[in-house]
């Protein structure tokens, strides 16, 4: 029996691993393909506190050693379902099953992508899935923004103060995203509006070099750019907790800065609860905050 399982081990899960370890509780951190979730891809962080550089795999071997250093039991299996019992709860892997007193998840949230040659092999070199993490280093270059929510739009303005130019690129005729942000889009100077086109094919050698746009009749057009952000959605990791966790509309658990959800005992911290900003400073503070309420859950459940 486990005091805490952690379900993900990307920031938020070791930071959460950590804090338990640290309130000297019994931790078992399950992870399906490898530590640190999508923080690994990123090739440099500069706005994270303290450290001014710093590469996404180096971070996150930090917070893996920082973790098993304190004790914490880390296994790399898949998480099939949860269930909660009167008093335990048990996680089911594809090998075996666990008990612990309470479960924190951060299983995180992945990027919906384009789905075209060479996406996965250009991240970090010219393709980015966040304006706020990388767009210092498109600084007077030229760059591109794909999607039409608010998230899109909300990257095109803050790259609109960094780049030369900005492309926006939508499949439809207009934007879903808020219509005051598509006016703020649209007194700048520097964003061109591309509707009705898909990015259709990526152009590089070792770096992006330029992109293909096609509209909806057919015509294609070459753009020569520096960088390219996807903006397109993400998919939440929390198929598997569907049958007893509360999500919202697209697959979020609702939970609020407490991090708790709605099952007593279960929490959730990162990337794949509902919340306004999804950064790696804020995925380590759910990970602190959710293992804090975990260790008060159980020292109140024992009185």
């Amino acid at each position: 029996m486990y005091d805490i399982i952690v379900i993900g081990a990307g920031p938020a899960g070791l930071t959460a691993a950590i804090y338990a370890r640290r309130a000297s509780k019994k931790v078992l951190v399950l992870e399906a393909k490898t530590y640190g979730g999508q923080i690994v891809n990123t090739l440099d962080i500069e706005n994270y506190p303290v450290e001014r550089h710093i590469s996404g795999f180096d971070f996150a071997t930090k917070l893996y050693n920082q973790a098993k250093d304190l004790g914490a039991e880390i296994v790399f299996e898949k998480v099939i379902d949860i269930k909660n019992n009167d008093e335990f709860k048990e996680v089911i892997t594809n090998k075996q099953t666990y008990k612990a007193k309470t479960i924190i998840l951060a299983t995180g949230a992945d990027n919906r992508k384009l789905g075209i040659d060479n996406e996965d092999k250009l991240l970090g070199k010219g393709i980015s899935y966040c304006a706020t993490c990388d767009g210092a280093f498109y600084k007077n270059k030229i760059v591109a923004v794909v999607g039409g929510g608010n998230t899109a739009l909300e990257e095109a303005l803050y790259l609109s103060d960094i780049a030369s130019t900005v492309y926006l690129i939508h499949r439809r005729d207009e934007f879903r995203g808020s219509d005051r942000t598509v006016k703020d889009l649209k007194k700048k100077n520097n964003i061109e509006f591309i509707y009705n086109s898909n990015v259709t094919k990526l152009n590089a050698n070792e770096t992006l070099e330029s992109i293909e746009v096609t509209n909806k009749v057919g015509q294609t057009n070459n753009l020569e750019i520096d960088g390219l952000f996807i903006a397109v959605g993400r998919i939440p990791e929390n198929q598997n907790f569907a049958k007893i966790i509360e999500l919202d509309e697209h697959g979020y658990v609702k939970a609020g800065e407490d991090c708790h959800t709605n099952i007593p005992g279960i929490f959730v911290a990162g990337d794949n609860r509902i919340k306004s900003l999804r950064q790696l400073v804020t995925a380590t503070s759910d990970g602190a905050v959710a293992a804090t309420e975990a260790v008060k859950y159980i020292r109140e459940s024992e009185k």
